[in-house]
């Protein structure tokens, strides 16, 4: 399996890199899910180049996933909380999908977490997500169900997930 890299995000070219990724990736994946006007919401809310700068400039850690050669296929963000680091966004583009990168990720957010000194990765993933089943595969257990209004008349319908860190 090849090595993926992850490139931090902190520049205006980054943000829109992120914004490439995401406006396709979450079109594809969350219209069956989440109809087409949640998608569209969250899009704008969350994933403009301009979004993903107020929220990094709010602590939240991005991260462009690349091939060896450098092409972007995904993009992650994190960010560390009191004892834990929450796992925001985690997208790859379709085409890069089952080729093993999630445990690749996850081993970057282990040693992400341990070197802030935190001791549990956490994430919410929606309750319908086949994602979900993948987060189990990797370690992670549902912690709970949780409803969050995100605004805009939409709910988001999802499941906490974590994972400690011993």
């Amino acid at each position: 399996m090849e090595e993926i890299r992850f490139r931090p995000v902190t520049t205006l070219d980054g943000f829109r890199a992120v914004e490439a990724l995401a406006f396709p990736i979450w079109r594809e994946h969350y219209t069956p899910l989440i109809g087409p006007a949640q998608v569209d919401y969250m899009l704008q809310k969350f994933q403009t180049a301009g979004a993903v700068e107020s929220q990094v400039a709010q602590g939240a850690l991005y991260f462009l996933l690349q091939t060896p050669g450098g092409d972007d296929f995904g993009f992650l963000s994190a960010l560390p909380r009191p004892g834990e680091l929450f796992l925001s966004k985690l997208y790859f583009l379709k085409s890069h999908r089952g080729r093993g990168y999630a445990r690749q990720v996850l081993e970057f957010l282990r040693d992400l977490a341990r070197q802030k000194g935190l001791s549990r990765i956490t994430l919410t993933v929606h309750k319908q997500n086949p994602s979900v089943t993948a987060y189990r595969a990797l370690g992670f257990e549902i912690l709970e169900p949780v409803v969050t209004d995100i605004g805009g008349g939409f709910v988001m319908d999802d499941y906490r997930m974590g994972m400690d860190l011993a």
